[in-house]
């Protein structure tokens, strides 16, 4: 709960609960509340979760002032249900909070820009319209922040995104609208801090269904480390897409096919993680004119000698195919990497680049899937691997900011029992540093072979 659903609960509470006769002092409470309320409106933002509240704060106004100008016939059952019917109202909101986004550790403010990318030599294969290629990216970045500049939000279109995210978590589509309320640690639209070193690029690829802000936590965290970090939204794989001409993009789902017994399975898959590679492959195009171009935000501040690639589940294949395709990539990292539509050639292959893979405990136990089979044939042809460890304790969307939805992820089958700040510090010490060890030279301890840091990670066997 944010800080003044907080104070308007806790001065209810104390009402209800002070013993009789309340002080003129404690009569006053509720109104008070009624007050902070309105505040609240226009500071923090209406959300459905405190209706209750909403209701119950001008009821007990009401009833409170009457009690100060005359006597009460009330009888302590009246007092009992609103009791019990303010302590629902607190569960609502508490169970299902406005998300946040931890503040990142580097040295760095941040910044975030979003993007329309129109690639013109690519055919779009799931719109059923005869038009090219176009796709979204979020960019964080290390920026020049002042004062008056605003706060980005977790999501943008999030009005758009939030029935849509319900939808696919099976909630009702209202259940998450106050996610149009969540703001993250990135400014809006601010410019790139001044370097006398261009920064080291990451892209990150989501998986079936997600988003390209979904892993905003570990961007905002890469970013402040000094590193420009891509989120690619890839249409129609993602949950959905939003254009600025106001075009919205639906999931196809028969980009992806839901059997995986279907005997076409990786013939379709395949052909959705090449169309991925291809957006990673024309957003590093893009940036690279960027960097070339004299008045851009982003001119003479790209290092694309230094470029790292990570992706969650669908998007950790996608990784793998750009990598195992464009050497442009110099370091690949996967979260529960989906290898069914990783090519054969790749799978036999490997990739030569330096490669590091996480798996959440609910993929790694499933020992007899295909998708472990593929990942035993693929590692061993890795030229450069720097592991594969499990996090026990862990589910496949851990690896995501999903957790962050409710404090009840775990019963809604969005996280593992592991402590979620646990399962931050222990990805985010991976991820960082294995991109700066690769990208930016420097030793880590995490990687000596042992990984006995934290005791919840096991070796991949």
């Amino acid at each position: 709960m944010r800080p003044l659903e907080i104070t308007l609960s806790v001065l209810l509470t104390i009402y209800l609960i002070w013993p009789h006769p309340r002080p003129f002092a404690v009569r006053l409470f509720p109104a008070l509340a009624l007050i902070l309320a309105l505040a609240h409106f226009g500071l923090e933002g209406y959300r459905w979760q405190m209706i209750p509240l909403y209701v119950l704060t001008p009821l007990l106004t009401i009833s409170s002032l009457m009690k100060i100008t005359g006597p009460s016939d009330w009888k302590p059952l009246a007092s009992y249900l609103i009791l019990i019917l303010l302590a629902l109202s607190i569960a609502v909101p508490i169970l299902l909070p406005v998300p946040k986004i931890p503040t990142p550790s580097g040295p760095f403010q941040i910044g975030t820009s979003i993007y329309e990318l129109n690639d013109t030599s690519r055919q779009e294969l799931y719109s059923g319209r005869d038009e090219t290629r176009r796709f979204m990216i979020q960019v964080w970045y290390p920026a020049e922040v002042k004062d008056g500049d605003v706060r980005a939000p977790w999501m943008a279109n999030a009005e758009i995104f939030a029935p849509a995210i319900a939808g696919f978590l099976e909630m009702p589509s209202y259940f998450l609208d106050h996610l149009a309320l969540a703001d993250s640690p990135a400014y809006l639209e601010v410019p790139p801090a001044e370097t006398d070193k261009p920064y080291p690029v990451i892209l990150f690829s989501h998986g079936w269904q997600g988003f390209n802000a979904q892993n905003t936590e570990q961007a905002v965290e890469l970013a402040s480390r000094g590193y420009v970090v891509i989120g690619i939204q890839h249409t129609y794989g993602a949950v959905l897409t939003v254009f600025p001409d106001g075009t919205v993009a639906p999931n196809n789902p028969k980009a992806l096919p839901e059997n995986a017994d279907d005997p076409n399975y990786e013939v379709v898959a395949r052909k959705l993680v090449d169309q991925w590679a291809g957006d990673m492959s024309f957003a590093l195009n893009q940036l690279s004119d960027w960097d070339k171009e004299a008045g851009n935000p982003f001119f003479q501040k790209l290092d694309l000698e230094r470029v790292g690639v990570y992706g969650h589940s669908t998007g950790g294949g996608a990784a793998i195919q750009f990598c195992g395709t464009d050497s442009r990539c110099k370091a690949v990292l996967g979260m529960d990497p989906f290898m069914r539509p990783v090519s054969a050639e790749v799978i036999e292959n490997g990739v030569s680049q330096p490669a590091f893979f996480m798996f959440s405990q609910g993929w790694a136990d499933i020992t007899d899937s295909k998708n472990n089979g593929l990942f035993d044939q693929f590692y061993p042809n890795v030229s450069n691997g720097k592991g594969a460890i499990v996090i026990a304790g862990t589910r496949h969307y851990d690896f995501s900011d999903l957790p962050l939805l409710s404090p009840i992820a775990p019963q809604l089958g969005l996280k593992g029992p592991l402590n979620g700040q646990r399962v931050t510090e222990i990805v985010d010490s991976y991820l960082l540093d294995f991109f700066e060890m690769e990208l930016n030279n420097k030793p880590s301890h995490l990687f000596d072979g042992s990984f006995k840091t934290f005791q919840e990670v096991k070796v991949r066997k």
